[in-house]
């Protein structure tokens, strides 16, 4: 897991040590916060090595890095002690996979980002007790993917923004009727970027503030 996600979690430690619970405003109104965390991609490293032996090279061998760190910001309103909408920006970081080749022998490095993402979304709130609930979100994201190939010699680079589909679960715990922290893991549903006009998954797992006004 990157040290950012186990920064996030001392710098909110403290507070959730040296503050008591009270009771949570079940109420209507706004709220800020912010997320980080880890995310995690899933690259066919199978189907890239496939399709590398198809292009006539000996052998291929690809490996990959599927993790690092995302993080969002978001607004909400809480129009209904079991509902709210949020809106907000996200960015889910970079994966990068490596290729080695013989017959010829040659590495091929490879890079996917998403970055510049917004969203909107539906959140129903389920209260356990006064200070700690869960909830589901479904909302709709807007996100960019650019997709960067390297070989001795040539280079790519393809962007690609799609609107798709987010989803979610979490948990929140109330230090204050103001102060909250959030649990939280979502899917994201972006774009491929390589031009194809596919899309992929990236969860991201992360740990957040919430202020109440």
């Amino acid at each position: 897991m990157k040290k950012t996600l186990w920064l996030s979690a001392l710098v909110i430690l403290p507070v959730a040590i040296g503050v008591p619970a009270l009771a949570a405003d079940t109420g209507t109104g706004f709220y800020l916060g912010g997320n980080v965390g880890q995310s995690r991609a899933k690259i066919d490293t199978g189907a890239i090595s496939a399709g590398c032996v198809a292009a006539g090279f000996a052998t291929c061998a690809t490996s990959a890095d599927e993790e690092d760190v995302g993080f969002k910001l978001f607004a909400g309103y809480r129009f209904h002690p079991n509902f709210a909408v949020e809106g907000g920006y996200f960015n889910l970081g970079k994966f990068n996979f490596t290729t080695v080749t013989t017959g010829p022998a040659a590495t091929v490095a490879g890079e996917a980002k998403n970055d510049n993402g917004f969203n909107l979304d539906l959140v129903g709130i389920v209260p356990f007790d006064p200070s700690f609930s869960g909830f589901a979100r479904v909302g709709a994201q807007t996100s960019k993917t650019t997709v960067s190939l390297a070989v001795p010699g040539f280079a790519f680079s393809n962007s690609e923004t799609k609107t798709s589909w987010k989803a979610g679960l979490g948990l929140q715990y109330d230090f204050t009727k103001d102060i909250g922290a959030r649990l939280e893991w979502e899917r994201y549903r972006v774009p491929n970027g390589d031009g194809t006009g596919g899309k992929a998954d990236v969860d991201l797992f992360s740990l957040g503030l919430v202020v109440r006004f």
